[in-house]
């Protein structure tokens, strides 16, 4: 039987064999594949993308891997709202031709629930996506999945990811895998060859570049947007949120802007709206907190200061005060602080420390827990002051028994310096509240800070309001004594008729004063003004009034002897001057007073400097050098060192001259 050879053309081409060109023959249907387009699951980033330069590096040098077949990984950590996710969105836009396979996102907090994060609902909808059948039974749906990253590389976005297991559990096997979270958690993955890295604020260059990307050219003068970008600390949450308000409001101004986010409760209303989503970034995370880091998160909403620390938080009622700071601190609500202040010290961004004001400002302990708060620094403030000088003249009776106590001068000094914002904060929020006896006996606690490192802008500003606390206390010698510290401060920045107006105010109260000694400290700063004028006989008078008035007080006779041999000294009398420096030398080492010990050599060098005794004016002076550096006073120390180089000059001393010089710079630094 002879054969036939059958042949079909289709579109223009011929075909061996039987070909069907029906979708359906009588009820049978053939299901013709799917179309399947590349997925891209990340939402388009913003027009105003701005300085992730180094963030873009690293993920474009993660492609190296990808090209040569493998898998990278690559982890940001950071506060919420930082710009994590819009990193990554940018970056998939821009990348996304390298991958054929496309880019899929997942926010796992969409699939996080009590037991953990719905893993197998994770890869199902990936594979949904990637146009593949999902297995029912969970490890061939896992499978299949690495079988498809084989076949074509994809970009896996892992949004919101809180611990590394959950970011393994997703990795394909190839392409790359970007995952962001709010938690400290991710570190782990650097065992898997991950990159991981924290996304820090923008800069003020690249917050102000944001504003004008949205804003414009015309609106808002530089300065004002500077201030703008400094308020919201570079958050990226913070700068849109409050272009929200300035675009939907053409006659705001910028300024006016700044000026509401210095109040806690207008600051709440600017940054809780559609663009910001204050409470919608924080409130999951703070949802999540145990008991005891949500009272610490508490603390962090009514505190006055910056920074805070596991002691604070044990003062006012934290319990395992350590342990919730490093739950806060895990998931990037706090940060350390980073200097060389003492023990572990933490802070929060403006942001955060509104989201926590909003969480604590309806609790019935707030005002409780601010009260502690401001005890707390008002007791360690007088440990620190009785550490430093023993015999000062104190009006308040001693406080802070109940808390850690310091080893040193020393250690005391470093508390109190690195504690400086939130104890002007604490005087201030005092202040507001009406506290008045915790006002001034936080200032009279702090004269051994502002006197020995100068901080001249903050003892003025919480001594004005001392004398008000002291006034408002009826408490006339604590008047008299705020006012003379306060014009202290005025004389030391030569502004001596402002010191003259303070000494002319206090000295009104005097006839209510009953201690001796709080007018002795009267004289003593009339003293300083008179021989800032150039009246060293007036002086002399002056510090002899203030000697008498400290009969019997061996610190008090110590510093106005001090002060007395000065004005000698200016008088042309160095003799007299050494001779009553010797005595209190003498005093000072029999009552250990350390302070005057330190101080006591400068004058001496002064005085044998007057009498054209170089040599022993420079042994004396650097013994005061020596004691100023290792007790922290730099101020005092940088004083030596001036007469130092002055000597070294006189006695044509290079080397002498130079080491000083240098030691200054460093101060100076």
């Amino acid at each position: 039987m002879e054969r036939h050879e059958v042949a079909n053309t289709v579109s223009g081409a011929t075909v061996g064999g039987h070909v069907v060109q029906a979708g359906s023959i009588g009820s049978v249907h053939l299901h013709q594949p799917r179309e399947v387009s590349t997925p891209h699951q990340t939402r388009p980033p913003r027009e105003t993308f701005v300085n992730r330069e180094r963030e873009i590096a690293m993920l474009t040098a993660a492609l190296r891997r990808v090209d040569e077949g493998g898998l990278a990984i690559v982890a940001f950590t950071g506060l919420g709202g930082v710009g994590k996710t819009e990193l990554v969105v940018k970056f998939a836009e821009e990348r996304a031709a390298h991958f054929p396979g496309g880019v899929l996102y997942v926010d796992l907090k969409a699939y996080r629930h009590q037991a953990g994060v719905d893993l197998p609902g994770v890869v199902q909808m990936f594979l949904r996506a990637l146009g593949k059948e999902s297995p029912d039974e969970e490890a061939a749906r896992f499978a299949e999945f690495r079988t498809a990253t084989a076949e074509k590389r994809c970009l896996i976005f892992l949004d919101n990811a809180e611990h590394a297991a959950e970011v393994r559990a997703l990795l394909p096997s190839a392409g790359l895998v970007v995952a962001a979270s709010r938690e400290r958690r991710l570190g782990a993955l650097r065992m898997d060859g991950a990159v991981v890295q924290q996304l820090d604020r923008l800069s003020a260059a690249a917050g102000a570049a944001l504003v004008r990307g949205w804003l414009g050219p015309e609106r808002g003068a530089a300065g004002e947007i500077a201030a703008l970008v400094e308020r919201c600390e570079g958050l990226p949450l913070a700068l849109n949120a409050v272009g929200g308000q300035l675009l939907g409001r053409s006659r705001l101004k910028v300024g006016q802007v700044v000026a509401e986010l210095r109040d806690q409760e207008r600051r709440l209303a600017v940054l809780d709206n559609d663009e910001g989503n204050l409470r919608r970034t924080y409130d999951p995370v703070y949802e999540r907190l145990s008991p005891q880091a949500r009272v610490l998160y508490h603390l962090i909403g009514v505190h006055p200061g910056p920074h805070v620390s596991a002691e604070l938080a044990a003062a006012v009622g934290v319990e395992q005060a350590a342990e919730a700071l490093d739950e806060l601190y895990l998931v990037h609500l706090l940060d350390e602080v980073v200097d060389d202040g003492p023990g572990d010290r933490y802070q929060a961004h403006d942001v955060v420390r509104t989201h926590a004001y909003a969480c604590a400002r309806e609790l019935p302990c707030q005002e409780e827990l601010l009260e502690r708060d401001v005890a707390y620094f008002r007791g360690r403030a007088s440990l620190a002051d009785r550490t430093m000088g023993r015999e000062r003249l104190r009006l308040q009776d001693p406080s802070g028994d109940d808390l850690p106590g310091f080893d040193s001068e020393t250690a005391a000094m470093r508390w109190l310096h690195a504690e400086r914002a939130n104890l002007r904060a604490a005087v201030e929020t005092a202040s507001k509240k009406g506290w008045h006896g915790e006002v001034w006996r936080l200032c009279e606690s702090l004269w051994p800070l502002y006197h020995g490192r100068k901080l001249y802008d903050d003892w003025i500003a919480t001594h004005r309001l001392g004398i008000e606390s002291a006034q408002w206390d009826n408490q006339p010698a604590a008047v008299v004594k705020m006012r003379n510290q306060l014009a202290r401060a005025h004389q030391e920045r030569k502004e001596y008729r402002l010191a003259a107006e303070q000494l002319a105010l206090a000295t009104e109260l005097v006839p209510l004063v009953t201690n001796r000694r709080v007018v002795g400290v009267l004289y003593e700063t009339d003293g300083l003004l008179c021989l800032a004028d150039g009246r060293p006989g007036d002086a002399v008078e002056r510090f002899t009034l203030a000697l008498a008035e400290n009969r019997g007080d061996d610190h008090g006779e110590i510093v106005q002897s001090y002060n007395l041999a000065q004005a000698l000294i200016a008088d042309g009398r160095p003799e007299e001057a050494l001779t009553l420096l010797a005595e209190a030398t003498a005093r000072a080492g029999r009552t250990r007073d350390n302070d005057m010990l330190m101080k006591l050599p400068l004058v001496r060098a002064r005085a044998h400097r007057a009498l054209g005794q170089l040599d022993l004016a420079v042994v004396h002076a650097d013994d005061c050098a020596r004691q100023a550096k290792e007790r922290n006073q730099y101020a005092k120390e940088a004083q030596a060192h001036t007469l130092l180089v002055t000597l070294a000059e006189e006695l044509d001393d290079a080397e002498l001259a130079e080491r000083s010089r240098e030691r200054l710079r460093q101060l100076a630094g």
